[in-house]
């Protein structure tokens, strides 16, 4: 086994240095091709438009002002369905027929995870998952690969610090997706709690395509958990906080980094459904058309004017990480190779327009400094409720 690995490993590595040293596939004179594989179909598949319109409002723009270097960017979109084996097939497709140079802002930890390494093999540098589970994608140590989503096992730590020493709750429960992103999530709470000298009273777990939680709720409320921590992603998400109010049930609930997004504020509006009172630990700033800052402010009127639909993080995150991709496709210069590129990831610090922490991979291929904040739903919406925390103390 370790020796199957070593050799993929090295194939890996192998394939970075060929693509690194030849005209690399997707540039032409007239455009640079981009893939992008995202959940069309399956559980998550209510936020994919904000990801998709995100990205096309940065792209329209670019190309609208002629390209990089003279050549438009053109994007192909596969649908993964949440699923692993499509993903695969997914990646197969984009970097075997399509020939893109790059892979950029992928959806979902388990099929990125199970597809990225198809993308390394071929040369094709993967960058910035929708995944904030880092070390598989490092575990080639391939130059190809980037990621920028805080590792969710550090970030729920300190979020669920916070809630510890803010809420002060006596008996902690985790309700957690069934696969590596809720791994993660489970991974970060238990060290929160060891931490602060305390234990989880009980967990629960569900499948990605599950819906009705019925059970595990009523299982950690006859534990006596008086915090749920949820490692939960969209609608699983919204049917733990409204679920546990319909059975009598106000416990208090933290969503990890994943599950705090509009799109569930939608969905619980979209039924009539409060979801006031979730906490939720965020990695990005949300905004709407009254935000306190100008950059923002303009961008969401300007996406809304565009889009005929309120913007949303996603939204607005989809887009710094194609402005982002687009600076280093820039800086790599009008003779791009893959090892210019990637040597102009590492070298920008980025700061967007949305007052998010500046990051840069300088240190590494994970994007540097993690930090997150702590948000509550009032009203409808999300309020930053803590500082931007940097470290669990």
């Amino acid at each position: 086994m370790k020796s199957a690995i070593r050799i993929a490993a090295a194939a890996a590595l192998f394939a970075a240095g060929a693509a690194m040293a030849q005209a690399p596939q997707g540039v032409t004179a007239a455009e640079i091709v981009l893939g992008v594989h995202l959940d069309l179909t399956g559980p998550t598949a209510a936020g994919m438009e904000w990801l998709r319109t995100g990205r096309m409002m940065k792209v329209d723009e670019i190309n609208d002002k002629g390209g990089i270097h003279g050549r438009k960017i053109r994007v192909i979109v596969e649908d993964n369905g949440f699923n692993p084996a499509k993903a695969v097939r997914a990646v197969e497709k984009l970097v075997g027929s399509d020939k893109v140079f790059a892979i950029v802002n992928s959806f979902g930890t388990t099929p990125t995870i199970a597809a990225h390494g198809k993308a390394l093999e071929a040369g094709v540098p993967h960058i910035f998952p929708w995944s904030g589970v880092a070390g598989p994608f490092h575990g080639t140590k391939s130059p190809l690969s980037y990621t920028f989503v805080v590792n969710y096992d550090w970030g729920t730590a300190a979020g669920v610090n916070w809630a510890i020493k803010t809420l002060k709750p006596a008996k902690i429960g985790v309700l957690y997706q069934d696969d590596p992103f809720g791994q993660l999530v489970l991974k970060g709470v238990n060290d929160a709690v060891k931490a602060n000298n305390t234990t989880v009273a009980a967990t629960a777990t569900f499948k990605p395509t599950e819906v009705d939680l019925s059970a595990q709720l009523a299982s950690l409320k006859n534990a006596g958990v008086d915090l749920v921590v949820l490692g939960t992603i969209v609608r699983q998400t919204v049917t733990a906080y409204t679920g546990s109010r319909q059975m009598g049930w106000n416990v208090a609930m933290i969503t990890s980094i994943p599950g705090r997004n509009q799109t569930i504020l939608a969905i619980a509006a979209s039924t009539k459904a409060s979801l006031d009172g979730l906490y939720g630990i965020s990695q990005w700033r949300i905004h709407d058309k009254d935000s306190d800052l100008a950059s923002a402010k303009a961008w969401i009127a300007a996406y809304e004017a565009k889009y005929k639909k309120p913007a949303t993080m996603e939204a607005t995150v989809a887009y710094s990480v194609m402005e982002w991709t687009a600076l280093a496709l820039e800086a790599a210069g009008k003779d791009i190779t893959v090892e210019k590129f990637t040597k102009a990831l590492r070298e920008i610090k980025y700061a967007d327009k949305f007052g998010n922490p500046p990051q840069s991979l300088a240190e590494g291929n994970h994007a540097q400094p993690q930090t997150v904040a702590v948000d509550q739903v009032k009203g409808g919406k999300w309020v930053k409720i803590s500082d931007w925390i940097t470290a669990i103390k």
